[in-house]
């Protein structure tokens, strides 16, 4: 029987470095992550840092993503042991962290991510990603669930080679308002620094055989990071759909477009 996380069949997918689009979701709504997931998207990405909701929506993500062939994935609100462990064994087939800024806190990050001894992960065997204790195979070997780790402070982008190097990760994801912020061109997308910003992160990954991942505010913003090389594309997130698709209607409907 098929999981979302399913054997790693999500990382072994990336690594065929296939492109592939999802977006985030911050309604905290799994009628919203069913919504995505019908609409063709490859993933959809539940946001515990800033969006609407918490933990609790984890598990109804994973099912709603998961019934219509959808990979559920998951940004942790911090890089906590914790909080990774928690999230996994809800059974989300990836994980997406924030604000990081050396390797050194990958490697920890990766480490959190399988049981001993490959790494620290607490070990439960009475949850989704163990298929209520049905599949113990995750105690035998590292763990098949994707690792993306962000690249949005100045730090990360001058460590991104050797992030990009670490065992484990299997995306390095821009976060591009952030990425503007530290290098001081806020929200100036089309700034010959911020392009050549992204550059050495797709560079990065190509040397390490890891896939550059990105969130792109428009499908034109995402076919250009697409030429750039980047290949886990999100495309904006459910929020902004909704919220751009009223003002849309709204702006039809009084003769104003």
């Amino acid at each position: 029987m098929n999981t979302p996380l399913n054997k790693g069949a999500f990382k072994k997918r990336l690594a065929t470095k296939e492109v592939t689009y999802g977006t985030f979701i911050g309604l905290a709504s799994p009628v919203a992550v069913e919504i995505a997931a019908i609409s063709g998207l490859d993933w959809v990405l539940l946001d515990l840092e800033h969006g609407a909701g918490g933990e609790e929506q984890v598990g109804p993500t994973v099912l709603a993503a998961g019934a219509y062939g959808a990979t559920p994935l998951v940004r942790v609100e911090s890089k906590e042991r914790i909080r990774i462990g928690r999230v996994l064994d809800a059974g989300v087939a990836g994980i997406m962290v924030p604000r990081i800024e050396s390797a050194l806190e990958v490697k920890e990050i990766v480490k959190h991510m399988s049981t001993p001894p490959f790494g620290d992960r607490g070990v439960a065997t009475y949850n989704r990603s163990a298929r209520w204790g049905k599949d113990l195979d995750f105690l035998n070997a590292p763990s098949v669930a994707t690792c993306i780790i962000q690249i949005e402070t100045l730090s990360a982008l001058n460590s991104v080679d050797e992030i990009a190097s670490v065992e484990g990760v299997d995306v390095l994801f821009v976060g591009p308002a952030d990425l503007s912020f530290a290098l001081e061109i806020p929200r100036d997308f089309k700034n010959p620094k911020f392009i050549s910003a992204l550059e050495k992160v797709v560079a990065a990954c190509e040397k390490s055989g890891k896939v550059a991942g990105i969130l792109a505010f428009s499908p034109e913003a995402a076919i250009e990071y697409k030429k750039l090389g980047f290949k886990f594309i999100a495309i904006s997130g459910d929020s902004t759909f909704l919220a751009s698709a009223i003002t849309s209607a709204l702006e039809i409907a009084k003769g104003e477009k």
